[in-house]
Order: C-alpha cells, then sequence, then structure tokens
C-alpha cells in the first residue's frame, strides 16, 4: 500500500504512471490510486484525463510491442503465451480494428491490443476504440465513486 500512497500523494502525475503500468501487462490496480485522489477531492475531470492518458499510452506501447513483431519479446517481456496469442488471433480474425475497445477488459485487454498489433490491424482505429474503451471505463469508476456519496456522504466530489 505504500506504492499506492506514494503515487497517490504525486497527485496527476503519480494516477498517470499508475494507469500507464496498469496499462501494460503489468498487474496494478490504477483504480485504487485513482479513488485515493477523487475522495481527496482532486477534480474529477483531471483524474479523469490523467487516468484515460495513461492507461491509453500504456495499451498504445502494447499495441507497438506487437506491431514490431517480435514474439520473443512478447514471451519475454510481456509474459504472453503463445498459446495465448494463438487463441486471440483466431478470435480477433476478420473481426477488425473496433476490437480495440476491449483493451480496458482485465486479463485479456492487454493480449487482445498486443495481437491486434502484431496482426497489423488499423492503427488508427485500433487506438481510437482503445482510448475510447479506456475513457469510458474510468468515466465509469468516477460515476460509481459519486453516486457513492449517496450512501457515505464523507465522499466529496462534484462530476
Amino acid at each position: 500500500m505504500d506504492f499506492l500512497g506514494d503515487l497517490s500523494n504525486l497527485g496527476y502525475w503519480g494516477l498517470f504512471i499508475a494507469a500507464f503500468l496498469s496499462g501494460t501487462v503489468i498487474p496494478f490496480s490504477s483504480e485504487a490510486v485513482l479513488g485515493l485522489l477523487v475522495i481527496s477531492n482532486y477534480n474529477p475531470w483531471g483524474c479523469l484525463l490523467a487516468a484515460t492518458a495513461g492507461n491509453w499510452l500504456g495499451g498504445v506501447t502494447c499495441y507497438y510491442i506487437g506491431y514490431l513483431g517480435k514474439t520473443e519479446w512478447i514471451h519475454k517481456y510481456l509474459r504472453i503465451s503463445q498459446e495465448k496469442i494463438d487463441k486471440m488471433t483466431r478470435f480477433l480474425q476478420g473481426k477488425g480494428s473496433l476490437l480495440g475497445f476491449l483493451g480496458f477488459v482485465p486479463f485479456i485487454g492487454d493480449v487482445i491490443v498486443v495481437v491486434l498489433g502484431l496482426m497489423r490491424a488499423n492503427k488508427a482505429g485500433s487506438l481510437l476504440s482503445l482510448l475510447v474503451g479506456k475513457f469510458g471505463r474510468y468515466y465509469f469508476i468516477i460515476f460509481l465513486l459519486d453516486k457513492l456519496q449517496y450512501y457515505f456522504p464523507y465522499f466529496s466530489i462534484d462530476f
């Protein structure tokens, strides 16, 4: 928890870093840092921007690692098995770059983004749909935190 606390002490930059890390295949909870900042009365729109930008850039990193086509790098650095790559390739075949939207889904989102890069899916479509998905995820989380104000009045956010 100390690392999460340290990141939340960095404010928006800490949230950006946490979101970037969780946008790659590193198992990390940017939602915890987001929650700490929102509860600490940081501007929800600033939090939304920092989290979306960081998480999206983490996803872009995964896309380009896949785009480079070096499967040994994908196995070594991203720890994605060949079996997962093959399975996701079969799933994505013919479905197009719009499935980049699902890049926010835990466990499979990173694999989707890496395989989209590996398959050389349309960059603009893949990365734009990835951005929309990441934005929607964080918007939904902040929306839920806002609704928690009703049940827990010490939550203080204006959204």
